[in-house]
């Protein structure tokens, strides 16, 4: 039997200098033999966006339409929630839901996500789920790099031909580069946004600067009221209003390579479930083409749905940001929670929340970007980009 190229590559060894170096997001592909593909694959050495919407959906994104420019290719958008959410999911369980009709009503053979390690809640193992069980237990997001695309050589040598993969941006970039060499009838993508992931150490830092009882967080998330939800294992909850956030002590935290992400929204996966453009306690879904319509079918029954609002104005609050943050400014506490109360009832809301989060992020890594690969800012930040980072006036 003649091997296929990659099949004749070798991957790299752990603690091995990646490709992309620095701006490596550990998505996993070069722990594989496909890693023969990295320099067009990689979306940290080759942004390939609009070329990869075009082939996962049949067209980019409209730059003249405000919300593809946003929110990229996509059929419809709603919020939603389970009415009878799963015990112990992050939020209602939605992911997990759709995850485990697909493979119970035998549309894919095995499911990609992500579970913990046995000895720690937060240390990323992905694996390939064939049964219900270990769907479930990869509820909750884990907040630190992970290797999703570690287990492609698996796929491969298993003979699945039928798959859905949950995953994020940079992993789903790499994961459609290279789908034509999977060997797979059908693939499914099922996204989640994401922004700001770290390593395990700097999850670590980040707990223990904001959270009054780092070790027993359960999962936390950044939400729309403008606080950082901690869960505990005692089922409370904590907030912290994000203009608390020591961010002196923070800023070196994030990984580079989410400091250099433009695909927030995960605009290569056939059907997105988030938080961002919802209200408070509902799920934003954003159905990107036929297969992601096809897929939240299946759950209709049991989510309730609601249309997406928008509210408010990002603008002034995004130009204000880009210094503070810039500067690396903390305020009080009691300054921060009042800023997060008035800001809570006049700021933005919906899709106008998840516009201010986009153009908060996005404003800052163009900085990051042009400040520490000033060679690589013309080429990597994607058009869509520019024209949300050209509203706002940056430093130098």
């Amino acid at each position: 039997m003649t091997l296929a190229p990659h099949q004749k590559a070798k991957a790299l060894k752990p603690n091995s200098r990646r490709p992309a170096k620095e701006l490596c997001s550990e998505c996993g592909l070069c722990d594989t033999y496909y890693i023969h593909y990295v320099k067009e694959a990689c979306a940290f050495l080759n942004q390939q966006v609009a070329d990869l919407e075009t082939q996962a959906h049949g067209r980019s994104r409209d730059l003249e339409s405000f919300d593809d420019c946003y929110f990229g290719v996509h059929h419809t958008m709603m919020s939603a929630r389970k009415t009878e959410p799963i015990a112990g999911a992050q939020w209602t369980g939605i992911v997990s839901s759709i995850a485990i009709a697909m493979l119970e009503q035998g549309w894919v053979e095995g499911v990609v996500c992500v579970q913990n390690t046995p000895e720690d809640r937060f240390q990323p193992q992905p694996v390939i789920a064939r049964n219900r069980e270990e769907i479930l237990a990869a509820r909750v997001n884990k907040p630190t790099l992970s290797p999703n695309l570690s287990v492609l050589e698996q796929i491969e040598q298993s003979g699945l031909k039928r798959l859905l993969v949950i995953g994020v941006g940079c992993q789903i970039q790499a994961l459609r580069a290279v789908e034509q060499q999977l060997g797979l009838e059908k693939l499914y993508v099922l996204g989640t946004p994401c922004v700001d992931n770290v390593t395990r150490a700097g999850l670590q830092k980040f707990l223990e600067t904001t959270s009054r009882s780092p070790e027993t967080v359960v999962h936390y998330e950044f939400m729309q009221d403008f606080r950082v939800h901690f869960k505990h294992e005692d089922g409370s909850v904590e907030t912290v209003p994000f203009f608390g956030l020591k961010t002196n002590q923070l800023k070196d935290v994030f990984a580079p390579s989410c400091m250099s992400c433009f695909d927030y929204v995960n605009s290569l996966a056939d059907l997105v479930v988030g938080y961002m453009g919802a209200p408070f306690g509902w799920q934003w879904i954003v159905v990107r083409n036929d297969r992601g319509a096809e897929m939240l079918e299946l759950v209709k029954d049991q989510i309730e749905t609601q249309p997406v609002t928008s509210q408010g104005d990002r603008h002034n609050a995004v130009q204000q940001g880009i210094p503070a943050y810039d500067k690396g400014v903390t305020l009080p506490m009691w300054a921060a929670k009042l800023m997060g109360v008035v800001i809570d009832k006049v700021g933005p809301r919906g899709l106008e929340y998840a516009r201010f989060s986009i153009d908060s992020h996005f404003t800052r890594n163009y900085l990051y970007v042009k400040r520490h690969h000033p060679e690589k800012l013309e080429a990597h930040v994607p058009d869509y980009a520019k024209r949300i980072v050209e509203q706002y006036k940056l430093p130098e």
